[in-house]
């Protein structure tokens, strides 16, 4: 937003220079970009007399003006009408970077050198007409730079506003601001209309078929009207921000938009079939013509204004050429009105037309206003093109909004922002931006939030608003009056700290990815067509093709990651990811959503290294990372057994484990199918887990009671048996484990073998039993008699054999 101090003036004494206003404005909140004399540029140009004319010897169109400038004597080559002896007139020395970032260089011009330029008020930006030099003041000193000869100091306040703040969108918000800054009265601009004529109503009528897409609706019209050029110092001012002049009917729309930030437009009535508006959705496909002279392809949630046969404008955004104000334009039609942001906004980014009105209204107009901002435009208009104005006005309002009240007291702001302000304070300052404000009982407050204040709506916004108007830099750093310790973390935040702090410590990485995915992920992944997982929730606004829909599994977005970080060197990955996944409900109702994890290895064992042989990691890796996690979290009678072919979704039939805890399933764990890697761009092997934590949570051991360190000794024997190939060796585990006997206190597997020796179809597992007495040490005899026994009960359970 910019705000040239000349124009805010019109509304707000301003008793500090553009600098310290500029650092006052962003200790309120408005943060100021830059703070620039919009004429600064002209320093290089001076105050030039012409002393001398002659022909140039090889231009008929040519000229040579010898220029004096102070001391500064300079040869110019000049084609303009009016160069001659004795004008005044601007001349630019070689530097001069004008505001299009053409720098002027000293130059030879059919064969003679021009060391400067003589300006017209169009090569200075201050006027769009005129042929000859900038003819200046007799009395102006030669020599004197243009700024200073002619006043020209302006500053312009550049603010980068926040969206919060569309009040702040026209120089009436910003002077409000500036007003509360010094203690000044803000200085409303005077509406005058002329005297009416006739009746509106009789010439033209006004109809919402889409109430919900547009708040308020309301129309004035002049006849008569003369189209010309604005006066001087409303183009100087609509320069001064960046808006180029067109004629006053389009100048007044402007100008008072960045007066009130409240855009509106004007039509020219003759063109408006049958007279009249109404206030539509577009049809699907309907094509229209913009002021820009683009055609658009519309949809149908498009707002149209339309006449008696079709639309003349994209509603809040941009005007049609059917309709746009010419040069023989005798009668307009004046629309101010109010439209729903998020519909406005869609329209703007889906044809990519994005323009001061849109932004406006984007982010929210107040519907409060616009009468008087229609009022405003219809009297400047007809004071600028003489046009007489119709009786009355139209106003249609399906929606009337009512005033947000807020109770507050002193005490919750002070707690709030650290201070101690009364109540009176508090109210001085919040009535100083229109706020009303109405004591209720020893220091409550009933606020009435003024309409165009679109971000209050709460308390907390108005301790904010004290905040800002009492200065940020004058609260002091104290203690927040709150109770110290705070509540414990819930169950399964805890428990997903639990798991990052183990899975971290174990040389894991963490990843966060997006929870929007590809809808074909479910495709990818397998999943059957009666898995849950295929619920998939869709978004209604994607950021893109690749983010259609919320994920129902954590496992794809690792592989991408996978994918990305082996196109980029890395071949070794261990990666996990703790989330929440969601299964739809339906469009119309909230999804369920699920805690999860999922984990990959990929690449080697080990981290590269001289002392490392490279081994390929395996299924025995990612299961040795699953089970040193349930270690961690101290969960006890864990198993792990064959899945059915069928539920092996992502993973490899006969490399994937089911995980169950206590019985209850939890997760599986295997080998990642090499369909699911190519369909995710992987090339090499890949091991993952996945777990529900849902389930997982409520298995977690509590208190565990504390037990002495052992007194006796602990003796290891070793098991080794030929087994059928298919024979899980979880189900072996469990038989020693089952024997019965106290002094077995561990067993676990140490090796798996098949190949020479083992017979095809059979494989060689060995099992290390840990044995230990808590009240005496075990006797050689002892051990020897109970290992043999559990060795032959393994061997006749499972028709095993042992080597040799």
């Amino acid at each position: 937003m910019k705000v040239p101090l000349s124009w805010l003036k019109e509304y707000v004494p301003v008793h500090m220079p553009a600098a310290e206003l500029s650092e006052s404005l962003t200790m309120l909140g408005l943060e100021v970009d830059s703070a620039d004399d919009r004429h600064a540029w002209m320093n290089t140009v001076l105050v030039g007399r012409i002393e001398n004319v002659v022909p140039h010897p090889d231009a008929d169109r040519l000229r040579l003006c010898d220029v004096a400038a102070g001391e500064r004597r300079v040869r110019v080559v000049c084609g303009a009408p009016n160069a001659a002896p004795g004008l005044l007139a601007p001349l630019a020395l070689p530097g001069t970077e004008f505001p299009d970032g053409r720098i002027l260089e000293e130059s030879v011009l059919r064969g003679q050198t021009s060391e400067g330029m003589l300006c017209s008020a169009i090569e200075l930006g201050m006027d769009e007409d005129g042929n000859g030099l900038l003819a200046l003041a007799p009395d102006l000193v030669p020599g004197t730079p243009l700024p200073a000869a002619l006043n020209l100091f302006d500053p312009v306040i550049e603010i980068e506003l926040t969206p919060n703040r569309p009040d702040c969108l026209g120089m009436i918000g910003i002077a409000r601001e500036v007003a509360a800054l010094q203690g000044e009265t803000l200085r409303l601009p005077a509406v005058s209309l002329p005297k009416e004529k006739g009746a509106i109503g009789d010439r033209t009528s006004v109809r919402i078929d889409a109430p919900g897409h547009c708040r308020r609706f309301t129309a004035r019209m002049l006849m008569g009207v003369t189209v010309g050029p604005s006066p001087a110092w409303m183009k100087d001012r609509l320069r001064s921000i960046g808006i180029r002049p067109v004629n006053n009917i389009v100048d007044v729309t402007n100008y008072v938009m960045m007066e009130t930030g409240q855009p509106l437009h004007a039509f020219d009535y003759d063109r408006l079939a049958e007279g009249r508006i109404t206030v539509r959705l577009a049809e699907e496909g309907e094509k229209f013509t913009t002021l820009d002279g683009r055609e658009r392809i519309l949809d149908g949630q498009m707002l149209m204004i339309c006449d008696g046969k079709q639309p003349v404008s994209v509603g809040g955004v941009m005007g049609g050429l059917n309709s746009e104000i010419k040069n023989d334009t005798t009668n307009v039609l004046i629309e101010v009105a109010c439209f729903e942001p998020a519909s406005i906004r869609k329209t703007a980014r889906k044809l990519g037309l994005g323009t001061d009105a849109s932004h406006r209204f984007e982010r929210g107009v107040d519907p409060a206003n616009t009468l008087n901002v229609l009022d405003r435009a219809a009297g400047l208009m007809a004071e600028l093109s003489g046009g007489e104005l119709v009786g009355g006005h139209i106003d249609v309002h399906p929606r009337p909004a009512r005033p947000c009240i807020i109770s507050v007291t002193a005490s919750q702001i002070n707690n709030r922002l650290g201070l101690q302000l009364d109540r009176d304070a508090m109210s001085g300052l919040l009535i100083s931006v229109d706020f009303t404000v109405v004591p209720e009982g020893e220091e409550g407050m009933r606020v009435t939030v003024p309409s165009f204040r679109v971000d209050v709506s709460r308390w907390q916004d108005l301790s904010e608003e004290v905040a800002r108007l009492h200065g940020m830099d004058r609260i002091r750093a104290t203690f927040p009056p709150m109770r110290g310790g705070g509540r414990p973390p819930g169950p399964m935040i805890s428990l997903r700290r639990m798991i990052q702090d183990l899975l971290t410590g174990f040389g894991c990485t963490e990843v966060i990815s997006y929870s929007f995915i590809e809808r074909e992920s479910t495709d990818r992944l397998r999943f059957r067509e009666d898995d849950e997982r295929r619920r998939q929730l869709t978004i209604l606004n994607p950021i893109s093709g690749d983010m259609a829909v919320m994920r129902t599994d954590l496992l794809s977005g690792l592989l991408h990651t996978v994918a990305r970080n082996i196109a980029r060197g890395t071949r070794t990955l261990t990666l996990y990811e703790t989330g929440k996944i969601f299964l739809s409900n339906g469009q119309d109702a909230l999804p369920d959503e699920k805690e999860r994890l999922a984990a990959v290895w990929t690449g080697s064992r080990r981290a590269a290294h001289w002392e490392n042989a490279d081994i390929p990691c395996d299924f025995y890796d990612i299961k040795g990372l699953l089970e040193a996690l349930f270690a961690g979290l101290r969960v006890r009678d864990t198993a792990f057994s064959a899945l059915a072919d069928d539920r092996c979704s992502w993973s490899r039939p006969g490399r994937t484990a089911l995980v169950t805890v206590s019985g209850q399933e939890v997760g599986m764990v295997g080998e990642v199918r090499n369909e699911v890697l190519a369909d995710h761009g992987v090339k090499q092997a890949v091991f993952a887990f996945s777990l529900n934590l849902d389930r997982l949570l409520p298995l977690l051991p509590g208190e565990i009671a504390a037990s002495p360190v052992p007194r006796f000794p602990a003796v290891n024997r070793d098991i080794t048996i030929i087994v059928d190939r298919d024979t899980p060796a979880a189900d072996m585990l469990d038989h020693i484990r089952a024997a019965k006997t106290d002094l077995v206190k561990d067993v676990f597997v140490f090796d798996v073998y098949e190949g020479e020796n083992v017979p095809e179809g059979r494989k060689n597992l060995s099992f290390r039993v840990v044995y230990r007495s808590d009240t005496a040490t075990l006797e050689d005899g002892q051990i020897t008699a109970l290992h043999t026994r559990i060795s032959h009960d393994l061997l006749s359970a499972f028709d095993g054999a042992f080597p040799g």
